[in-house]
């Protein structure tokens, strides 16, 4: 359930209220990042395990990501109205804003994942499919990097994700090659397309990841990385 809207009215808030605002708007983005998180989860389960439930599960609570993201994006634009934020404010909500777009697309990634498992259900299991769950488990590992540095508020933990970013670049790169260059195809190809969406996939949510630890280092430190 998303949290209550924070109030528009033209009642001047109190430093205490205004604080306590932000502390429940960093709580709400947090509940929506522990959402986001088990659709990567499931996703997994979805894929490697054939659970089809499990991708099922997905798209339903994508509903709910997408309810945070539109909640927490006008709480943001509330706070900014409601009384006149000092610097850091504005930077940690526009930080905020920012951090859960890249949120709202990773669970719309998992739940495309979820989506291609089903897709792939009919066919055999294809031979790269451990080093793909070794990309997605290296993905998994910096959304939950990413979100233990939000809500530690940890720059250099932030900033660290980058580094992960750079090994499942390499297992992109090493799986597509991979994938485009297999001559030996017997049947159809829709299994070497759809990988090929996945491992692309699985790229884009490591992005996101390392934006959202970027941009806690933003929060906290006022430098752009």
């Amino acid at each position: 359930m998303v949290g209550d809207s924070i109030p528009s009215d033209d009642s001047k808030p109190t430093r205490i209220q205004f604080e306590r605002q932000i502390r429940r708007l960093q709580r709400d983005v947090l509940r929506m990042g522990a959402l986001v998180e088990n659709s990567c989860w499931l996703a997994r389960k979805a894929l490697f395990e054939r659970d089809l439930d499990a991708a099922e599960q997905i798209a339903i609570q994508d509903k709910q990501i997408d309810q945070f993201y539109r909640q927490v994006e006008l709480d943001c634009v509330n706070l900014m109205a409601l009384q006149a934020p000092v610097t850091q404010d504005l930077r940690l909500l526009s930080a905020l804003m920012q951090l859960v777009r890249d949120l709202e697309r990773i669970g719309d990634y998992a739940e495309d994942l979820g989506e291609i498992a089903i897709k792939l259900f009919p066919y055999p299991t294809h031979d790269c499919m451990d080093q793909v769950q070794t990309m997605l488990d290296r993905c998994r590992a910096m959304v939950a990097m990413s979100l233990a540095s939000l809500s530690n508020l940890d720059a250099q933990s932030g900033l660290d994700i980058k580094v992960k970013d750079d090994a499942v670049d390499s297992d992109y790169e090493l799986l597509y090659d991979l994938l485009a260059r297999q001559t030996n195809v017997v049947g159809p190809i829709e299994p070497i397309v759809l990988l090929v969406l996945v491992i692309r996939y699985l790229e884009r949510m490591a992005d996101h990841a390392t934006n959202i630890g970027q941009r806690v280092a933003y929060i906290v430190t006022g430098q752009r990385h």
